[in-house]
């Protein structure tokens, strides 16, 4: 038993949770044990006192359970054979089965999400959070209770403007600091902000952030992105553009630096025609094999725009982010912010600054660096033991690792993972559709998303949905 069961323990004990108890729980893990393939048919299961030793539940659970996935036909069991995966299985749901919809409304979530834009959220620091929470409300002033004003709370904005001149070279002064809700709303008012005309965005991003700027009244034309990053060397050939949406530090999600001569050609072009750069610095702090490239906007801050948020460092539900905005652009954006658009709640702000200028915020993100790295490191390590015709792309940084796939094979895998209870996109899904040049075949693996006690499962997963090697 001890070999049979040694790599399946593992998966059965990360599954024992959801609603309804210990057997419904044991029920969806064999029945996801055997539909994801983990179990193979004809794969002998320990004995109902073997298992129930294990799990450290009662022996009648188990095998209750196990009769019921015999009658589902999930299983087989014959005197002297024991119990074992059916022969044929087939891919029927049963009432007790069904998955609860998820926020979507989509009937089937997976078992591990590996898409990008989240951290790992369940390692957010609620006890050092609570202590500055604590402390901000106790020398929080009177007025801060009160509906507050475009800028953002001044506390937050003081702090701000010292933490980024001290982490990522940023020239800030506290009023040119725009507090807002998130990058989205950022984006949406700079694009109402800059009023007519274009703004150049990189081949590869999130369509969503085109969709803001183009609701705001704004087209965007792509800038192309290959491995030294966006060719900003383009925007001198296009017209009608007012601004250019980079991810400098670590392009996304490509994951490659901004060359350096082209973040001086981006720059320079801002200078000579009175643009603007948007630096979208979304994952900047997390750099893992050397100190992280300051940020763009050291260059030159009355032609940059300096973006970035808690949602990746902290937690996206804080709805925390803060632009730096050159002088000229202050007054236009705070009169489109002023009018009717949601303010971020003082009180989070005032906790944030607390945070920040208490250590909490640093000594969070040197432990969440450790982590991240350690998990692509064992990414990495996974795919050259097991898949190392798989070549893992970009720089070691960031929630998220490119990895480059054969001509052809993006779509299949990406469904093969599907069948492995993965939530995984591939890099195509990224691509502008208006961009000249055509995608490559890559998937984007968000490591950064899954907490740690899946993260082995999550690999296993992985591995298994890749194309055999050759």
């Amino acid at each position: 038993m001890g070999n049979s069961w040694a790599t399946f323990g593992r998966d059965l004990h990360l599954d024992l949770t959801g609603p309804g108890g210990l057997r419904a729980a044991l029920l969806r893990a064999l029945r996801d044990a055997v539909r994801s393939g983990r179990l193979a048919p004809g794969t002998r299961l320990p004995s109902s006192r073997s298992l129930a030793a294990d799990l450290g539940i009662a022996r009648n659970t188990v095998a209750d359970a196990y009769a019921e996935l015999v009658a589902e036909g999930w299983l087989s069991a014959r005197q002297g054979s024991g119990t074992r995966v059916a022969a044929r299985v087939l891919p029927r749901a049963t009432p007790a089965a069904r998955r609860t919809p998820g926020p979507a409304g989509h009937a089937d979530r997976p078992r591990f999400d590996l898409s990008p834009g989240t951290p790992d959220v369940s390692a957010f620091p609620r006890t050092a959070w609570l202590a500055a929470a604590r402390r901000a409300l106790t020398a929080a002033p009177s007025e801060a209770f009160g509906y507050g004003t475009a800028r953002g709370r001044p506390e937050l904005r003081t702090v701000l403007a010292d933490y980024l001149a001290r982490a990522r070279g940023v020239r800030a002064d506290p009023d040119r600091i725009v507090i807002c809700a998130g990058f989205m709303q950022g984006l949406a008012l700079l694009s109402r902000a800059l009023g007519t005309g274009r703004l150049a965005v990189e081949s590869y991003g999130l369509d969503f952030h085109r969709a803001v700027i183009t609701r705001a009244g704004m087209g965007t034309v792509p800038l192309t992105v290959d491995e030294r990053g966006a060719r900003t060397g383009e925007l001198a050939g296009l017209d009608d553009v007012r601004a250019a949406l980079l991810t400098p530090a670590h392009q996304f999600p490509t994951g490659v630096p901004l060359h350096p001569d082209r973040r001086a050609a981006a720059v320079n072009w801002a200078r000579s025609t009175g643009g603007f750069i948007l630096e979208d610095d979304y994952d900047g702090e997390f750099r893992y094999d050397r100190q992280p490239v300051g940020a763009l906007q050291g260059l030159d801050p009355d032609h940059v725009v300096y973006l970035g948020t808690a949602s990746k460092s902290l937690a996206p539900a804080l709805r925390l982010a803060w632009m730096v905005l050159p002088d000229r652009l202050v007054d236009p954006l705070l009169a489109v912010k002023g009018i009717g658009e949601w303010q971020s709640g003082q009180l989070e702000q005032l906790t944030l600054a607390e945070f920040i200028s208490s250590g909490a915020y640093d000594r969070h993100l040197r432990g969440m660096r450790l982590r991240y790295r350690r998990r692509r490191d064992q990414l990495v390590a996974a795919l050259a033991d097991r898949a190392p015709h798989v070549h893992v792309s970009g720089i070691a940084a960031g929630l998220h690792a490119v990895l480059e796939l054969p001509p052809g094979t993006e779509q299949s895998i990406v469904q093969a993972a599907r069948w492995q209870g993965l939530a995984l996109e591939g890099l195509s899904e990224f691509h502008d559709p208006a961009a000249p040049t055509l995608p490559r075949d890559a998937l984007v693996v968000a490591y950064g998303t899954p907490p740690d006690h899946s993260f082995a499962g999550v690999l296993d997963a992985l591995i298994r949905a890749l194309p055999p090697w050759e």
